[in-house]
């Protein structure tokens, strides 16, 4: 059994609701990202998604786009990420899922970009702006190494993509709960259950419902429908707050304590 499947068979067992924290690799730097990989999981994340920085995130807020900004800054690339990643897979025994655009991966070469994945130790790779229709031979490649490829669904997803998600995709489907780009909102959208249900109707797999979640109240809402909620860029918040803070970490632990509740 994968890292994954583990990790939402152990949900479904415990009857617990699912957390997946997402930070940016790089910000405000890789020692810092080390950090949160070995310490969030105690906290309450449950499934960990490490976003590479990319100087043109079109599908994420302002929030993470400085995140990004901050991490290239401080010197982070994909290749440095994995050197990372690989050096901290002993240490961290939650699943890790990597999120990222297509370019840093065509710039490597897919058979490089898979390659290096699977010797880091990654879990599931999620490409947000590979369309589905030619995904196939990037996710054959994933499962070939034992990465579950991850796709995004969302309200405007049409049925038969929404199937072919499921098809292609292993670990769990990852459902956008509203349009337009990442961010902090002040409710889950109204969309979620019609988006959480089309992927019912087409696939077996776990869905985690991610894009506005920011306090508790979301993260009960979207697991009364999903099997666990994404938090992001309040998240992201929170580090960028801290900045070079001493207690940069103990901070964001504390804020996926406080979106998990009590245990």
């Amino acid at each position: 059994m994968t890292r994954i499947d583990a990790a939402f068979a152990r949900l479904k067992r415990d009857h617990k609701p699912g957390l997946v924290a997402y930070i940016t690799a790089g910000d405000p730097d890789l020692a810092r990202t080390s950090e949160l990989l070995r310490a969030l999981p105690a906290a309450g994340a449950d499934v960990l998604e490490v976003g590479v920085p990319f100087s043109d995130p079109m599908a994420d807020g302002p929030i993470i786009q400085r995140a990004s900004e901050r991490a290239l800054r401080s010197g982070a690339t994909l290749g440095k990420v994995f050197d990372m990643l690989a050096r901290e897979r002993a240490a961290v025994d939650a699943p890790i899922v990597l999120f990222t655009y297509a370019n840093p991966i065509e710039r490597m070469g897919y058979e490089a970009f898979v390659a290096r994945a699977a010797d880091a130790g990654v879990d599931g790779v999620l490409v947000l702006d590979l369309p589905i229709d030619e995904a196939a031979p990037l996710a054959e490649s994933l499962r070939a190494r034992g990465i579950a490829p991850i796709f995004l669904v969302s309200p405007t997803t049409p049925p038969a993509r929404v199937r072919r998600a499921g098809e292609l995709g292993a670990g769990f489907l990852y459902a956008v709960s509203r349009l337009g780009v990442t961010g902090v909102h002040a409710a889950l959208s109204d969309e979620a259950g019609d988006v959480v249900s089309a992927i019912r109707g087409s696939s077996s797999l776990p869905v985690a419902l991610g894009f506005g979640i920011s306090k508790p109240e979301h993260v009960r809402a979207a697991c009364a429908i999903a099997e666990a909620a994404v938090v992001g860029s309040g998240l992201v918040n929170v580090i960028a707050d801290a900045g070079a803070r001493d207690d940069l970490v103990r901070r964001a632990c504390e804020h996926v304590r406080w979106l998990k509740g009590p245990a």
